[in-house]
């Protein structure tokens, strides 16, 4: 007779699962990517110090690789948590499983991502400021599931507290294709190299601040629209299939500012922008006096 389940042993539902497991292998990969662009460098270079256009020159393409698949590993995440709520599958399991795997794809290939790409020309700097990014990325992760595994309370909101850590991976992997971009055009940062150093150093501090952000966990294929709602995605796919190196930064930045003008929009452009589908909420207790009644609150 086959083995009684032990009621304590943790269920591990396939189709999600897969899912977070394939998003872990694009994140390995994204590592390995960037190890063999460094690995390429120190062979061609030598001891010879490279200006910054050579750098690019030899490392490009392997980092280029690290942005696809850390793009992929963003539609892999996003497909995981769809089909566990989408079949009720939703577990602790999953939850842990996916934070694990969230640290090598978000955390450590985008860290060094922006060590060696984007903030290539300040050095040591660039490993220091990376090293933040990975522990606030952990910090972020590790609270997030601390959240989540509490008691949800009636009324309560699905907003994320501080800055998801996919989206500060997507902004630095297309910071990084933009810079590929400006190298091969020989263009320089100039002083833009230290702006950029201190918004990598804000981004991860974004993380672990309590700045809200939209989930947009109740999006799917019945979430109604407005035609003109439609119009403009279709123009901005429009226009990020012409401006490819420049548009994922804007759309990134776009979705980095909401989280700060989001508590002063009001209650009903909100719901348009972030597309809700549950109208009948119940009432729901206010964060701050300055955001009214209707601001939703944390588990």
């Amino acid at each position: 007779m086959p083995k009684e389940r032990d009621p304590d042993e943790p269920k591990i539902y396939f189709l999600p699962n897969l899912m977070t497991a394939c998003n872990l292998a694009c994140g390995f990969f994204a590592v390995v990517m960037i190890v063999i662009g460094l690995i390429e460098v120190q062979k061609k270079s030598g001891y010879d110090p490279l200006s910054a256009k050579e750098y690019y020159e030899i490392s490009h393409r392997y980092y280029e690789y690290a942005i696809l698949l850390i793009f992929g590993s963003c539609l892999f995440d996003l497909l995981d948590g769809r089909l566990a709520r989408l079949g009720g599958q939703e577990s602790p399991f999953g939850r842990e499983f996916d934070s694990l795997a969230d640290i090598i794809s978000f955390g450590m290939a985008p860290a060094m991502l922006l060590s060696r790409a984007v903030l290539y020309p300040l050095g040591n700097t660039g490993w220091a400021i990376a090293l933040v990014y990975l522990v606030c990325g952990a910090l972020r992760l590790a609270r997030f599931n601390c959240l989540a595994a509490l008691p949800k309370k009636p009324g309560a909101s699905n907003d994320f507290r501080g800055l998801p850590i996919p989206m500060a991976a997507g902004f630095i992997a297309s910071v990084t294709f933009l810079l590929i971009d400006f190298y091969k055009k020989d263009y320089e940062l100039g002083m833009w190299k230290y702006i950029l150093a201190g918004a990598m150093l804000g981004l991860s501090l974004l993380m672990i601040s309590d700045v809200r952000y939209p989930s947009f966990k109740k999006v799917d294929w019945k979430t109604r629209g407005t035609l003109g709602a439609i119009v403009i995605s279709m123009l901005v796919v429009f226009a990020t299939v012409q401006f490819r190196f420049v548009m994922p930064v804007v759309l990134f930045s776009v979705f980095l500012l909401y989280g700060f003008i989001r508590p002063w929009v009001s209650h009903r452009l909100r719901k348009e922008i972030e597309v809700e589908t549950d109208v009948d909420e119940e009432p729901i207790a206010p964060l701050s006096p300055m955001e009214g009644p209707e601001k939703e609150v944390e588990p």
